[in-house]
């Protein structure tokens, strides 16, 4: 029979004629009250189709785009010991954990992910998880490039207006006249472009000088605002 979950279509098949039940359950090796897995009647080159088989009957895979996360859905404690012990072998680290009194073994890491659906035949399922996980990959760089650009712009808007407030400070004090010229030129320039960096400020000069240059002299102009301040603060406590 079939029913329709979501989705999905799934098919079950129920087996009630109890000596093929017995045979089957000779033949593997399997005891009704407890399982377990027989690794004697698993040969090295079916291992991958015995991995399969149990994938097909309890696991479950989530969508990679969210969360990178396969499990097996477990009745019993020694069988999913057994169950871990045996992705041990393929080279995949699982962990357990018991739900709603299934034990649930499962596997987090994308790449153990990917060893384990190429080891079940499922390479296509494998290069779509890979697929995802370039596209995340990218995304997220992507992201961290916004995120970086949008702080530096932060930045430099910020420390463009405490050169403005300390170029109008000076002005209202002594005059920007009274500067030197290399002080005197610096100060027209950031007053007439607040968004230039500081490389472009170097690069507008009559004598272009470095972007440490530019920094320099606007620390010159901090210090010249900042005694203006001191200067202030000082009178008004008299």
């Amino acid at each position: 029979m079939n029913e329709r979950k979501g989705k999905a279509v799934l098919y079950c098949y129920d087996i009630e004629d109890a000596d093929l039940i017995r045979k089957i359950f000779e033949k593997y090796k399997i005891s009704s009250p407890e399982r377990t897995i027989n690794s004697e009647i698993i040969a090295t080159n079916s291992l991958g189709v015995f991995t399969a088989g149990v994938f097909m009957a309890c696991g479950s895979v989530n969508d990679p785009s969210k969360e990178y996360h396969l499990e097996f859905s477990i009745p019993q404690e020694k069988l999913a010991h057994e169950l871990s012990v045996l992705l041990g072998d393929i080279g995949v680290t699982a962990g357990s954990v018991l739900r709603r009194g299934q034990h649930i073994v499962y596997i987090k890491g994308s790449e153990c992910i990917e060893d384990v659906l190429t080891f079940i035949g499922a390479q296509q399922c494998t290069l779509e998880l890979m697929n995802v996980k370039i596209w995340k990959d990218v995304r997220n760089k992507a992201n961290r490039i916004a995120n970086c650009d949008s702080a530096n712009i932060d930045k430099v808007v910020k420390a463009a207006m405490k050169q403005i407030d300390d170029i109008n400070l000076i002005q209202q004090s002594i005059g920007v006249d009274s500067l030197s010229q290399e002080l005197r030129e610096i100060a027209e320039i950031r007053l007439e472009n607040r968004d230039m960096s500081l490389q472009e400020i170097g690069e507008n000069l009559s004598v272009p000088i470095s972007r440490s240059g530019v920094n320099h002299r606007f620390k010159k102009l901090a210090a010249m605002a900042d005694e203006i301040r001191s200067r202030s603060k000082n009178n008004g406590a008299e």
